[in-house]
């Protein structure tokens, strides 16, 4: 099973949030998840809540990040965090 980080969508039409969630590849877009990791609020005031210890669970656990994901990763400093715990860093 290929698991991927991306996103759902929830909200009404112009209105648009998002949850990251831990998914199946072969999954429908707004189908079942594995587990929620965080949100995103593009619209207004961009809001971005995710939570590091579980998006860097499933990177060690060979999720693969959707490019928006990995976006809204590398900008909360998650991957950073990440390749840090993979080199061997504190």
């Amino acid at each position: 099973m290929a698991v991927k980080l991306r996103l759902t969508r929830l909200g009404a039409k112009g209105k648009p949030m998002y949850r990251v969630v831990a998914t199946d590849s072969r999954r429908s877009r707004d189908g079942q998840y594995l587990e929620l990791i965080g949100t995103y609020a593009p619209v207004g005031e961009c809001k971005v809540d995710i939570n590091d210890e579980l998006a860097i669970k499933w990177l060690n656990n060979g999720a693969i990040p959707t490019d928006t994901v990995y976006s809204l990763l590398k900008k909360e400093g998650i991957i950073e965090k990440f390749n840090a715990l993979k080199k061997g860093d504190k």
